[in-house]
């Protein structure tokens, strides 16, 4: 069974973000074997004083496939987790998913999130009639409008970019296009700028942000020709670097 898992607003101005929160939380699902995880993507929402946020009032969404009878089990365990490790002054929110049901209505709600100001009287009824769950954790509990978003967003297949994949974080020198392929799971294409497709023997420098972003339903890993700037490893050694954080945090 896949599941869709949104987590917003668990931190304040002093603790970890909620994106190094969640790839915490994924981790243990691993370890505790309640789910495989996917991947974990950021979802960037409206910035707008009406609006309580720490940071930049992104919300964050884990894709694991489990089976069905742990999922009771697998809830819990997120509930608790978010319940002893979110910041104090937190409004934390938890969305739990099934693939299927996350119907056109919860992914609209994700988009509207990114454009105006929604309440969290909207996001009940939105998850109540898709069956959903959907609970807000501490403080006023409005993280749960963000955690909702997250995972329309995600289903939506063009939002948000990867803060975690299997391997990704293990990345960092000069690799060959087939060698990210066989290295990070999931990646289904690495193009550059244009949108074509680099060969395989294409060599790029990863450096220790990478980002891939989610377009059409794909897992694309975004390079860029390399520049003259600065680098410890000599230019000639590869034909592209990572696209800069400035393209990625479009996404």
């Amino acid at each position: 069974m896949r599941l869709l898992i949104g987590i917003d607003d668990t931190d304040n101005l002093t603790s970890i973000g909620t994106g190094k929160l969640v790839r915490r939380l994924g981790l243990e699902l691993i370890y505790k074997h309640l789910a495989q995880l996917a991947g974990i993507t950021r979802h960037q929402l409206l910035v707008s004083p009406e609006i309580p946020f720490t940071s930049h009032n992104s919300s964050a969404c884990m894709m694991v496939e489990t089976d069905t009878d742990k999922v009771d089990k697998l809830t819990d365990y997120c509930r608790e987790f978010l319940l002893k490790n979110s910041a104090s002054g937190s409004d934390a929110g938890l969305c739990l998913a099934e693939w299927d049901k996350v119907n056109l209505k919860v992914q609209t709600f994700g988009k509207l999130a990114k454009e105006k100001v929604l309440t969290q009287k909207d996001a009940v009824a939105v998850a109540q009639e898709a069956g959903l769950f959907l609970e807000g954790l501490t403080g006023t509990k409005g993280g749960i409008i963000g955690a909702l978003a997250g995972v329309g967003l995600r289903k939506s297949g063009n939002d948000g970019r990867f803060i975690w994949l299997p391997g990704l974080y293990e990345l960092e020198g000069i690799y060959t296009a087939h060698q990210l392929y066989q290295n990070v799971v999931g990646v289904d294409r690495i193009q550059d700028l244009t949108g074509k497709l680099v060969s395989e023997d294409t060599r790029i420098q990863v450096n220790r942000w990478p980002r891939p972003v989610l377009l059409n339903g794909q897992i694309i890993m975004l390079v860029a020709k390399a520049t003259d700037e600065a680098h410890e490893i000599k230019q000639e050694d590869y034909e592209y670097q990572m696209a800069p954080k400035n393209i990625i945090r479009q996404y």
